[in-house]
């Protein structure tokens, strides 16, 4: 029997969006490749993580399980890899490919760190908010660069659907729910974020496209 089931077809939910965006960007043959990988993987880690995550809301919420454990940790590391991706992508849009280095080299030493926090010592979800912020202001900022060089729509897209994830988030915080039981305020979150990833997804497709003219 599902748990929440409200939560987990949001999130599974999420997770199919995210499989089609990933597909769409790595079959794509005009894109800049490195920028399409790691936008791929920026989709791929959100589909896991909502695959893993919706499977612990609808079949192992009860606390001290293995299932759960093993789950909520997949959950939290593949946002760990949304956010290295978010760093990544930032400086290939903006920067050039010595700069992306170090970018990357921090990013991951960073990631390995989190990755540490996690499996060593707290699993709480506020550790994963401190880590994705940052990176999500990070391509925020560079969004906005961007924007104001081209004005292409997509872009300006794009922008709006990062500052929905933080709409999203600030809702999920705050409880906001359209029912408290049968479309609580996880669900209302999932909602929200597939929006917001569309409108990202948008963007991404033409930067894939626009950097390897």
């Amino acid at each position: 029997m599902i748990t929440e089931p409200d939560v987990a077809l949001t999130d599974y939910g999420l997770a199919l969006e995210c499989v089609l965006f990933t597909y769409l960007l790595i079959r794509r043959r005009d894109g800049q490749r490195s920028l399409q990988t790691w936008f791929a993987l920026f989709f791929g880690s959100l589909s896991a993580a909502a695959l893993t995550g919706g499977t612990m809301h609808g079949f192992f919420l009860e606390p001290q399980t293995a299932g759960k454990s093993i789950l909520w940790s997949a959950t939290l590391l593949a946002i760990g890899v949304t956010a290295l991706s978010a760093w990544v992508i930032g400086g290939l849009i903006q920067f050039p490919e010595a700069v992306v280095r170090w970018i990357l080299i921090l990013a991951v030493v960073e990631f390995a760190g989190y990755c540490a926090v996690v499996v060593l010592i707290t699993q709480v979800f506020w550790v994963a908010v401190v880590n994705y912020l940052p990176a999500a202001g990070f391509l925020f900022l560079i969004f906005s660069l961007a924007y104001q060089r081209t004005r292409e729509r997509p872009v300006s897209v794009g922008l709006a659907g990062l500052a929905l994830t933080f709409v999203a988030a600030y809702a999920r915080d705050r409880g906001i729910a359209l029912h408290p039981v049968y479309f609580n305020h996880n669900a209302l979150y999932h909602l929200i974020q597939a929006l917001a990833l569309f409108m990202i997804f948008w963007a991404a497709r033409w930067f894939v496209v626009a950097r390897a003219r």
